[in-house]
């Protein structure tokens, strides 16, 4: 393999700075989804956890290096789950953390990142004006920028999941990852590359927020200018270049799908395996929906990455029966 900017050795170390509570998170087959999309399905759940998503792995990364010897004040931009993990790890550390959001984010997230001490900053817009504030109060205030998917420490905190997923020897034969800057996307991907590399990689994005998906197919930057989705924590324009290299060389397809599979996802979560989940964690289910055919008789896992959702929000997404 192509090397990324991603390294093993690193990743297991990170296993050690992380905190045990984000770790070993629960994989297992879910019969009961089976019947309904033909196929064996396990799950990976990365929301039984105090931020309920898997950003922490990463956050507990950075903070633990700030702590050691870093300046003791950092600022992040975020959708939402982001900025719960890193105000999480911060806390813990004794670290000053500060939040850029959009003000149209999810209450809930926008809540949760009050309610763990962190100074939260509201900007107009969608999530690219807040990611050009957060780096501007950095530069003023001479503080660290936390940059979720180009700060190498979010990926090899998400990579993490991977480890997990091949010890012991996988018994599936394609991984299902939610992608949106792409954290989560290359450090999976990387690990499973690595250490397990007859497993599919297949990353899947809404067609409303496409900009990392088309840029993997056409292997250049693109850029969109705005985005229509549900799936707030992967809406992103602007993919950066390094993490796009990084993708190129662990994902085997990047997949589009539409609203409508994403909420009959959430609605499938919650019927047949119990889990509210936020649109982003419903991507897998949403692509063997939309591909039936391509899934049939393949063992796949699906990695539940975050169930932040605002109550209201999600009653009216999974309201009608799957």
């Amino acid at each position: 393999m192509q090397e990324t900017r991603l390294d093993t050795t690193r990743i297991r170390a990170a296993r050690r700075v992380i905190d045990p509570i984000f770790l070993d998170t629960p994989l297992y087959r879910c019969e009961a989804l089976e019947p309904r999309l033909g196929c064996a399905v396990s799950i990976k759940l990365e929301t039984a956890n105090p931020v309920r998503s898997f950003k922490a792995r990463g956050t507990e990364v950075i903070a633990s290096l700030l702590a050691d010897h870093g300046p003791r004040a950092v600022v992040c931009a975020s959708a939402g789950n982001l900025g719960q993990a890193l105000a999480w790890s911060g806390r813990g550390r004794g670290l000053d953390v500060t939040v850029v959001a959009s003000r149209f984010a999810t209450v809930a997230k926008l809540d949760r990142i009050r309610a763990l001490g962190a100074r939260l900053e509201l900007v107009d817009g969608d999530h690219e004006p807040a990611r050009e504030r957060a780096a501007a109060i950095a530069r003023y205030d001479g503080i660290r920028l936390v940059e979720d998917s180009l700060d190498i420490e979010t990926c090899e905190g998400a990579a993490t999941i991977g480890l997990e997923l091949v010890d012991p020897v996988p018994a599936f034969d394609t991984v299902l990852i939610a992608l949106g800057g792409g954290a989560l996307a290359t450090g999976v991907g990387h690990v499973m590359k690595a250490l397990a590399p007859e497993v599919e990689v297949i990353c899947v994005q809404p067609l409303g927020a496409p900009a990392m998906t088309r840029s993997w197919h056409q292997r250049r930057v693109v850029t969109t200018d705005s985005t229509n989705t549900i799936a707030d924590g992967v809406a992103g324009r602007r993919p950066i270049p390094a993490v796009l290299d990084d993708l190129l060389l662990v994902a085997d397809d990047a997949v589009l799908v539409q609203e409508s599979s994403i909420t009959a996802g959430m609605r499938i979560l919650l019927h047949d395996a119990g889990l509210v989940v936020e649109p982003s964690a419903a991507l897998g289910i949403a692509a063997i929906l939309e591909d039936r055919a391509r899934f049939a008789g393949r063992h796949v896992v699906t990695i539940v990455c975050g169930s932040n959702v605002d109550a209201d929000a999600y009653h009216r997404w999974v309201g009608a029966a799957p």
